[in-house]
C-alpha cells in the first residue's frame, strides 16, 4: 500500500448497522481517504445511495453491470483501485458467500477480485453470532487472511443485549489505518 492517500472501497452489508456506514464513509474522507462505495441489494433497505454519493464524493456501485459507471464491471474496476476493502457491517450472509467462494452478486464478486487486505466489521444477533455456522465461517475467513474489527458487546436491534454489535466506525477507521501501518 501506498504512503500517500488511500483508495478504499467500502462495502456495505444489508443490515440495520448499515446506518453506522455513513458515519464511517464520513470519517474515512475526512481522513484523506480515496473512498469508493458498493452497496447490497439488502443494504439498500436500511440506507441509501444518495447519502453515499455525497459524503465519498463519487459515484456508488450496486450491481456487477452498471456500464455507464463501470464499462469493465464494477468488481473488476474497483478492484483495480483498491488497497484496502472494508465490508461494514459484514452480516452472516455476506461471510457465508465470502467463506464459501459465492460469486453472485457485486459484493462476493468484489471480495473474489481484490488483491488487497480485507477488513470485515460483523454485525449480527447475539444468537446469530454464535451459531457454528458462523463460527466456521469467521474461522475461514481469518484463515483466508481476513482481518476482524469487532463485533463488540451490547445494545443491538433485536432489543436485546449481547454480542454482535457492529464496531463504532472510529474502531473501524483505526483498525483500518493500523493496517496501513
Amino acid at each position: 500500500m501506498s504512503d500517500s492517500r488511500r483508495a478504499i472501497v467500502l462495502a456495505v452489508g444489508g443490515g440495520i448497522a448499515a446506518y453506522k456506514s455513513a458515519f464511517l464513509c464520513s470519517r474515512l474522507v475526512q481522513s484523506g481517504h480515496d473512498v469508493r462505495v458498493v452497496l447490497t441489494k439488502s443494504a439498500l433497505k436500511f440506507v441509501g445511495v444518495s447519502t453515499f454519493s455525497a459524503l465519498s464524493g463519487q459515484a456508488v456501485a450496486t450491481d456487477v453491470f452498471q456500464p455507464e459507471q463501470f464499462p469493465l464491471g464494477a468488481h473488476i474496476e474497483l478492484a483495480k483501485v483498491c488497497d484496502l476493502l472494508i465490508v461494514a457491517p459484514a452480516t452472516a450472509n455476506v461471510m457465508a458467500r465470502f467463506a464459501s467462494g459465492m460469486a453472485d452478486d457485486l459484493i462476493s464478486t468484489l471480495y473474489l477480485q481484490v488483491a488487497s487486505p480485507v477488513l470485515l466489521a460483523p454485525a449480527m444477533s447475539d444468537s446469530m453470532w454464535q451459531k457454528s455456522a458462523v463460527r466456521r465461517n469467521v474461522a475461514c475467513l481469518r484463515e483466508d487472511g481476513c482481518h476482524f474489527v469487532g463485533p463488540s458487546s451490547g445494545w443491538l436491534s433485536c432489543r436485546a443485549s449481547g454480542e454482535g454489535r457492529m464496531s463504532e466506525p472510529n474502531e473501524i477507521l483505526e483498525a483500518a489505518e493500523a493496517l496501513f501501518n
